[in-house]
């Protein structure tokens, strides 16, 4: 049985956020697998206009895409497991 979620919420905060909660989001999305493994060599995870790589084990985000381009200076993926 695998213990990796189906899904996790990413949340895009300015980076100069500390704790990243849900009231400093500028953006949210809901991700779930794909099947496939990333350019990182980490889950593909894809939903709401996000595409990430994750690494399941440690809980971070290792590539992500926002709607099919690369995330903007000052902006900073943080991570909530989904079910």
């Amino acid at each position: 049985m695998s213990t990796e979620p189906r899904t996790f919420e990413i949340l895009l905060v300015p980076e100069h956020v500390v704790d990243g909660s849900d009231d400093d989001a500028i953006r949210s999305a809901v991700v779930a697998p794909t099947g496939q493994s990333g350019a990182s060599g980490y889950p593909r995870y894809s939903g709401d206009g996000m595409v990430a790589d994750i690494d399941p084990v440690t809980r971070t985000v290792q590539a992500i895409l926002v709607d099919g381009a690369e995330l903007d200076y000052g902006l900073k993926p943080v991570l909530r497991q989904g079910s």
